[in-house]
């Protein structure tokens, strides 16, 4: 707790194991370090004093990265993020099956996330989805080069096993733009069937008129 209250180094903007970018955030951030380890490592049975580092911790906008810190570098002793060490113990256990999506995407992201199982799995599913190949996996992950194409074969499996036993859903066939249908002239019997079209006589001008015309 005494290198956090008295932290001070630039944001990195990472997230890893390491990660201290979060520090000058805290509520507890420029405690007196000797008041700091007073009020968040308490006895187990005070219950005020924990009371009252509870309260300070739910006023902190980085309670929840304080939390991620303890569970990945397990600090069981103490508060972090508004937890004892009795309810953090659930969280330590299950830790390697914890699945935060938030997580998931800040690796996608290009943050450096120090992913569990349970999350490193997801990643892998999203790259082999994405098309990655193997060496860029390697480096995000920092694994050999052999491990991250193992990763990705099993993947490749899991698609294939699932295609296989859920079936793959037929394509959409593109429909055929119909083309304006265009008069053409009749032939055959249906030009037999015209009425036969008489041509019209001008009136010559020499045509008498009246009563002489009878």
């Amino acid at each position: 707790m005494r290198t956090i209250t008295t932290h001070n180094t630039p944001l990195s903007g990472l997230r890893g194991i390491g990660d201290t970018s979060w520090h000058t955030d805290g509520v507890c951030h420029g405690m007196d370090p000797e008041d700091a380890d007073a009020t968040f490592f308490p006895l187990p049975r005070d219950h005020e004093a924990i009371a009252d580092a509870k309260e300070l911790c739910a006023a902190c906008p980085v309670k929840r990265e304080c939390l991620n810190f303890a569970l990945e570098n397990v600090l069981k002793e103490g508060i972090w993020g508004g937890l004892t060490e009795a309810e953090r113990r659930p969280w330590h256990d299950g830790l390697p099956q914890r699945l935060d999506y938030s997580r998931v995407i800040a690796f996608f992201n290009g943050r450096d996330v120090h992913l569990t199982g349970k999350e490193q799995q997801v990643v892998v599913d999203h790259a082999y989805a994405r098309g990655w190949r193997a060496d860029r996996l390697a480096v995000a992950l920092q694994v050999s080069h052999k491990h991250a194409r193992d990763l990705l074969t099993q993947a490749a499996h899991k698609v294939f096993h699932r295609d296989l036993t859920l079936g793959v859903p037929p394509r959409k066939k593109k429909r055929k733009q119909s083309k304006p249908a265009t008069s053409t002239p009749a032939t055959g019997q249906a030009a037999q069937e015209q009425p036969p079209s008489h041509p019209v006589q001008p009136a010559s001008a020499h045509v008498p008129l009246g009563k002489a015309a009878a």
